[in-house]
């Protein structure tokens, strides 16, 4: 059943691209549902001096193929209202809180405020303390405030940033936003595991000899070269979207489906995730970066990079959880940029049979694949007698397939829609708890730091556009007698 929501977004960063392409086609979603329906307003706020008048346009511009009439593309719009903000100005929060007043008096809001920081995480702490100081808060409805990652560049930042948050917000009201999490894919990974017998009773090292999760991506860093300099592929993708995942496949099931349990559960398994030490990364980690080939610059003729950068797009490594169902079966992760494709996939490899009465066919493992993106996708792989007549006994492949139909697809959010909707209903198990942060900087930490200390071991470029990734990636898991199942 479908409940509007009343609230008042403030959004800091409101003429930036990550609003025009995410947030203001999500808010439009969820109007066009019926989520969102008279009782809400948004303030677009950024340094830009634009009117009203043309924020609305932008807005209009940004939802452009969307709608069925202007009619309702107008009024839309007509909820959204841009006031021209320099975040460290505390006057500014001053006239910001009296827009807010106005507005939460006119759309009989009832206090409810979402803040949206999508801007440079410098200025969070900033931003939520002026928040605090100039009473934009409200007493009579719900303040959260959603941030966006790099929350942080290690522990110790993501430490720093984290206190200054937590002095204007409490924990159960600040939304670290992964849209991972807002996936179809990656959410229905609990159900899969919790919600039928034949996964629940076999998730453990019994049963599962290792799990691989590959985000790889087709482009290069474009126009993100001048961040991706400073962060590389482990704080770009690792240390967030790939071990959020990581925890869904690992966690012991929750006690209950509730925010507290499903974070707890998520918590204790990064907090069993091995750190490892500096030998241990050079044995279980490898990084690349790409080189030129199909016609395509290498990362180093990239603008903004440095003609002798070493910084990685390219990460692939060796997990282990050690808790009582999932010690010893490796976890393999991962990522890179100018690969083969661009596709998120899960791959489940479950052990051979302990004794093959089949003994002139060679079996091969049953593998469940979860495809994430681009085509949410299931695929269990089995072993099956081979049809017909004339074979002794042949086994072949069986793969059982379920693929979302075109009238699934369409009713499938954007991961945005899904978190911001998640955020108004105060569902924070899709969020990322600052717990599961701790544990993710610190496995992180030690593997920078390993790599820091260790920079000429490694020859950059070492893998050429349109290939899925160095050598070195393919013989981490030939050491184990693995080979990644996802290949091109």
């Amino acid at each position: 059943m479908i409940k509007e929501q009343k609230a008042l977004f403030i959004i800091f960063g409101g003429t930036g691209d990550l609003a025009q392409r995410k947030l203001y086609p999500s808010i439009f979603e969820l109007y066009k549902k019926g989520y969102l329906k008279r009782n809400f307003a948004i303030i677009g706020t950024a340094r830009r001096p634009w009117t009203n008048d043309y924020y609305r346009e932008i807005v209009k511009d940004s939802i452009d193929g969307m709608y069925d009439s202007e009619q309702t593309a107008i009024a839309f719009s007509n909820h959204f209202y841009y006031q021209s903000h320099n975040v460290t100005d505390t006057s500014h929060y001053v006239t910001l809180r009296q827009l807010a007043e106005k507005l939460d008096g006119k759309y009989e809001i009832g206090g409810n405020r979402l803040f949206y920081l999508a801007m440079s995480p410098r200025f969070f702490g900033t931003i939520c303390e002026h928040l605090k100081s100039q009473e934009l808060k409200t007493t009579t409805g719900y303040n959260r405030v959603i941030v966006e990652k790099p929350f942080g560049r290690d522990f110790a930042s993501a430490t720093i940033l984290n206190n200054e948050i937590s002095q204007s917000f409490p924990e159960d009201d600040v939304f670290r936003i992964d849209h991972y999490l807002g996936k179809e894919m990656v959410q229905n990974i609990a159900a899969i595991r919790f919600g039928n017998s034949i996964f629940n009773a076999m998730w453990n090292n019994r049963y599962i000899s290792n799990i691989q999760v590959t985000l790889s991506e087709a482009l290069g860093v474009e126009e993100r070269a001048g961040y991706y300099e400073t962060a590389g592929a482990l704080r770009d993708m690792i240390q967030n979207h790939m071990l959020q995942i990581v925890a869904l496949l690992t966690m012991s099931a929750p006690v209950s489906f509730t925010d507290a349990d499903i974070r707890n559960a998520k918590i204790n398994a990064l907090k069993c995730l091995k750190v490892y030490t500096k030998d241990e990364v050079k044995e279980n980690f490898v990084r690349g970066q790409y080189d030129s080939g199909r016609n395509l610059p290498a990362y180093r003729q990239e603008d903004q990079t440095a003609p002798d950068s070493m910084t990685e797009t390219f990460v692939a490594g060796k997990l282990l959880i050690n808790t009582m169902d999932m010690a010893g079966v490796p976890i393999y992760v991962r990522t890179g940029k100018r690969l083969a494709t661009k596709a998120t996939r899960i791959d489940v490899v479950f052990k051979q049979v302990p004794n093959n009465v089949f003994a002139d066919n060679d079996l091969r493992h049953d593998v469940l694949t979860i495809t994430v993106d681009p085509e949410p996708s299931l695929r269990l792989q089995l072993n099956s007698k081979t049809i017909g007549q004339g074979y002794d006994f042949d086994t072949h492949r069986l793969n059982l397939d379920y693929k979302l139909s075109e009238e699934q697809k369409k009713s499938v959010p954007e991961a945005y829609e899904k978190l911001i909707l998640d955020a108004l209903k105060g569902k924070a198990s899709n969020f990322t708890h600052w717990k599961e942060l701790q544990y993710s900087w610190k496995f992180v930490d030690a593997i920078r730091q390993a790599w820091d200390d260790n920079v000429d071991q490694v020859v950059f470029p070492n893998y050429p556009c349109g290939e899925m990734g160095p050598d070195t990636s393919e013989k981490l898991l030939a050491k184990d007698g693995n080979h990644w199942e996802f290949t091109i």
